[in-house]
């Protein structure tokens, strides 16, 4: 069966759709010696390359499992692949994935930190990341300034930013006062610095962001920064189900401690986080930290995914 070659190859880990097709703009992807065009449909029997290299047709059209993991940031680090300033990438902390490369689900700025989603399947990230899904990214916000209930409520129903309107779906406070105030905020969309532009539309500075949640799948209380864990089993399945896809056949995911013997991890291990929990149970809330102290607070809200095992 013929589908659109920015689909296939995303599917095979080859990248995301919106860098797929970016290739194609550019001239570097051939179907049968002709450069594809973006409504271009592939089959089993079409010779694909890139810049002139034969893609392999067995991971092209491979039905194997494929794996997506959880990474906690840290500040400090980019998410680009390398950085010309020399600074600290997220994927040099990642594992190698057994086919296939890490696809990000949206990024993070240098200095905001929390949970990132990374999966071998290009179509999986650009359905997490697509407007039309309008996945909750769930925030924990430490802010500098006096914030009024009038204010929550102006961020709720929408600021006029340079790139257009924008508003939190759900803005609560989270603990906290003067130089320490917390808010949990989520917002549906992933432009630039978003949260930052939105609290600075009102006075008031960030000064610590965490991303909690991302749609259903929520940052491990034990998941430490710079450490990764894998989904595996119910867990993908169930992400699948939300991002709209059906999940893969094939071979099964092993267990996350097996996934990461095979190759050589560059963190420490770590203890192992909690379990699956039920599609219906909802997260404990989390007591908001006092003043003074400069832990965020945790997520609110009751995604289904944890993870396992965490490196």
């Amino acid at each position: 069966m013929a589908e659109r070659i920015q689909k296939v190859l995303a599917r095979a880990g080859y990248g995301s759709r919106r860098l797929i097709e970016s290739w194609i703009k550019d001239g570097k992807l051939q179907v049968n010696g002709v450069p594809a065009t973006l409504g271009d449909q592939i089959s089993e029997r079409d010779r694909v390359t890139l810049e002139g290299r034969p893609l392999s047709s067995k991971r092209i059209w491979q039905q194997s499992m494929p794996q997506v993991l959880l990474y906690h940031k840290p500040v400090g680090e980019v998410c680009t692949r390398s950085d010309p300033e020399g600074r600290r990438t997220i994927y040099q902390s990642l594992p190698v994935p057994e086919e296939g490369r890490w696809v990000s689900v949206g990024r993070l700025d240098l200095n905001t930190s929390g949970l990132i989603i990374l999966t071998t399947d290009g179509e999986l990230a650009n359905q997490l990341m697509h407007p039309s899904n309008e996945m909750d990214r769930e925030y924990a916000v430490r802010v500098l300034g006096d914030v009024t209930s009038e204010m929550m409520q102006t961020l709720r129903d929408g600021v006029e930013l340079e790139d257009g309107k924008a508003h939190f779906s759900d803005i609560q406070p989270g603990g906290g006062e003067g130089a320490n105030s917390w808010f949990h905020v989520v917002i549906q969309e992933g432009r630039n610095r978003e949260v930052r532009r939105l609290w600075e539309s009102q006075g008031v500075q960030v000064s610590r962001l965490v991303r909690l949640r991302y749609g259903p799948v929520i940052m491990p209380n034990k998941l430490k920064p710079g450490r990764w864990m894998m989904l595996e089993g119910k867990e993908l399945e169930y992400l699948y189900e939300e991002a709209g896809l059906k999940s893969k056949p094939g071979k099964k995911g092993a267990p996350a401690e097996k996934i990461a013997d095979k190759k050589e991890v560059p963190v420490d291990k770590a203890p192992k986080s909690s379990k699956w929990p039920d599609k219906s149970a909802k997260a404990a809330t989390k007591t908001a930290p006092r003043s003074g102290k400069r832990e965020a607070p945790k997520t609110r809200k009751g995604p289904r995914i944890r993870g396992r095992s965490e490196h």
